[in-house]
Order: C-alpha cells, then structure tokens, then sequence
C-alpha cells in the first residue's frame, strides 16, 4: 500500500506500491483507526469487516504488481492470508513470517485472541473447541473472501495451505509459547527481527530506577491509562520512561504525575536494558523487547493477542497482569511493587533473554530464509531485475 512507504527504514530495502485505483490516501490511516478501537458488539465486527476488506485489496492488486515486479520469493505474514494465496496463485516459492504469537490450531492450545490459561486435560480441550468455533464465526467475512479468491484460482481454500511447506519462521522464543504437541516440520522459533538503533540519552535523571511504559502505537491515546501507569512508578518510588505513539497531546503528556519521561518514541532496545521493569500492553514486539531485555513485565492487556500473550508471560513467571480495569482503580502499584521486590520475575524474563539471544535474530531468520528457497537471495528496489541469479523477495 502506498501509505506505508513511510514506514519502510532507509536501508536499502526497495518499496513498490500496489498501484491501484483502491489503495486510496488515507485507507491505511482509516484501518488503523478502526484497529485502535476493535472490542464491543460494534467495535468487533467493524474490525473485522475491514480487516476482509484490506485482504481483498491485497488479492484484487498483488498478481498483476509482483508480476509486473519480477517478484521470485514471497515472505508472507502469518495473520494476512493474502501473501501466501497470491504465491500458490502465480506459483511463486514462500516462506512463512511469524510476527505474533504462533497461530497454530492444536487442541491444547486456546485460540490466539483470548487469555485463557494452558490446559491439557479434556475440560481446557473441549473450552478451546469452543473457544475456535466462534472464531470461526467471528472471522467469517475473511474466510469466506480468500476462499472465494482461491475457488476463482482454481486453488485447494483449506487454510492449512497458508502455511509454508518451506519454513515458518517465528519470532516467538519456544520457552514463551504454550507446550506444542503437533508443529511441523518447517517451524522455527527464534528471537525478535531487530536493526541497531541509536543509543538513547536520558535528559535529566534523577537517580530513580525507571520503568517502560507503553500501550503501543494503536492504543497510546488512552492518557487515564498512562496516569495510572505513571502514579503506580512514583508510588513506588521510581520514574515512568513514557512511550505513548503519538497518541498525547503535549499538554496531556506534560499533565502525567510523578515527572516522567516522555516522548512518543523510544528506542526500545537501548532504554530497556536501563529500566528495573516495564508496564506494558502485552504488544507482542515490545514485549520481546523487554524479555531480551531481561526486564520483568507488569501486563495490562486490551485488545487482539495481548491477553493471550500476557497469559503466557504469566505461565512462565515474567509478568504479573492487571486488567485495565484493575489498573484505573489502583491496581497497577502492586503488581509492579511484587516485579521489582520478587526477583524470581527477573530470573523467569532473562531465561527468555538467553533462549532469544542464541536465536540468532534477524541474521539467523535471513539465513533460514535463503536456505529454505535454496539459493542466495537479496531484496533489492522495486523495478530493478537482478542480475545476478539471486532472487528478488517481495514481502
């Protein structure tokens, strides 16, 4: 999508837009809206519909644009089931991305988007029966749209095909996810995909221990939240390191108790290793963050994944969650008193930071790439045909 242009780093990546009529300025901006207030009878199904309505955009424009590309490779996210049907359409090799929590169907494990707990037995089997059976309904309008698009391609719609036979690749460390009985072959879980960034400079401190605080870019507006956030670190007698998306004002941002820092943006892998915890939304990118990070995690989970992300922190010992109703009403302070003093939530975070960092990271999951297609691959500027055997990705 041409929106997203902006998003893309400057480090030689190529970016070629979809160059269709539908992919209007501002679509992009009008789904994230409707992601940033997703729950509720209305809120749901709104999301969803325009969730089907971004895939089918991708199904209408991706053949005729990675064909006009050269395209050789596709790199296709797990959540958006369009990458993966466009590639069995024109034919093209894929490897599949990770990005969030495993999505996986095994019967042990609930489905993605709620916070329940692991049960093996036969009651946690037949809860999470249950549990899919209204996703399914829920997800519906998506379905039912890529199971059209892959009947008119004369293409098997059984979603088990969205996977790669080649790879899937996970950022996921396996001590995070629940116990998995049934993966395939291809699976790989590994540590976050992360570039270098720039050491951060603290402005003035103070000597307290501080503590990262972020609901993400999707839910920073919510300023009653960060107030909580913020009072619960100077109750305990540290200092909030603020990251709120762009979501605050100034003047609501200057408005926060307790004199914290901040800013729209951090870079989250030089100010985390400097925090004694973090209070966050259970965003699974900022939440392997501060688990590299070795840092303990008070969760206030609100939306998407982030109950079933802050359950498996709770299963291994990383965080504490508070709902966000829990945390407008005081909640916040003992959680995150209980992290700092209990060192064992410590201990539980940097077992994850070890597992992630013999991941290899980005590096590693490149690597795999090249070795699940067989040859030596480059990204390389939209338009540009290589020249020299390697494979053009699109992603």
């Amino acid at each position: 999508m041409a929106e997203v242009a902006s998003l893309v780093p400057d480090c030689g990546v190529g970016f070629a837009a979809l160059d269709h009529p539908a992919d209007g300025q501002g679509l992009l901006a009008e789904y994230y809206r409707k992601l940033a207030q997703p729950s509720g009878p209305v809120g749901l199904p709104r999301m969803i519909r325009g969730t089907a309505s971004m895939t089918e955009l991708l199904l209408r424009a991706l053949p005729t644009a990675l064909s006009r590309l050269g395209v050789d490779a596709i790199v296709a996210d797990s959540v958006e089931p369009a990458g993966a049907l466009v590639a069995r359409h024109l034919r093209l090799p894929f490897v599949t991305a990770v990005t969030g929590l495993p999505l996986l169907r095994e019967p042990t494990v609930p489905p993605p988007f709620l916070g329940w707990a692991y049960r093996a037995d036969a009651v946690g089997r037949n809860r999470n029966s249950g549990g899919y059976a209204v996703s399914d309904l829920l997800m519906r309008p998506i379905t039912t749209m890529v199971a059209t698009y892959a009947r008119r391609w004369g293409l098997d719609p059984d979603p088990r095909y969205q996977w790669s036979e080649r790879l899937q690749i996970a950022q996921c460390p396996g001590g995070l996810d629940f116990p998995r009985l049934a993966l395939p072959e291809s699976f790989r879980y590994g540590g976050p995909w992360r570039r270098d960034e720039p050491e951060e400079n603290l402005p003035d401190d103070d000597g307290r221990p501080l503590i990262f605080c972020s609901l993400g870019s999707l839910q920073g507006a919510r300023r009653s939240l960060f107030a909580a956030m913020t009072a619960a670190c100077s109750a305990v007698g540290a200092r909030a390191v603020v990251a709120h998306g762009g979501g605050l004002s100034d003047r609501e941002a200057h408005s926060l108790p307790g004199n914290p820092l901040v800013r729209a943006f951090w870079s989250q892998t030089r100010i985390l290793p400097l925090c004694s915890a973090a209070i966050l939304h259970g965003g699974f990118n900022t939440v392997l963050d501060a688990l590299a990070a070795g840092v303990p995690i008070v969760a206030v989970p609100l939306a998407f994944e982030q109950p079933a992300t802050a359950a498996r922190l709770k299963r291994i010992g990383a965080a504490r969650v508070v709902s966000a109703a829990e945390a407008g009403k005081g909640g916040l302070e003992p959680a995150l008193r209980l992290v700092l003093r209990d060192p064992e939530y410590r201990r539980a975070a940097r077992r994850l930071a070890t597992d992630m960092a013999a991941a290899g990271g980005a590096a590693e999951a490149a690597a795999m790439v090249d070795a699940a297609l067989g040859r030596e691959t480059d990204v390389r500027p939209a338009g540009l045909s290589p020249a020299d055997g390697t494979t053009a990705f699109a992603a």
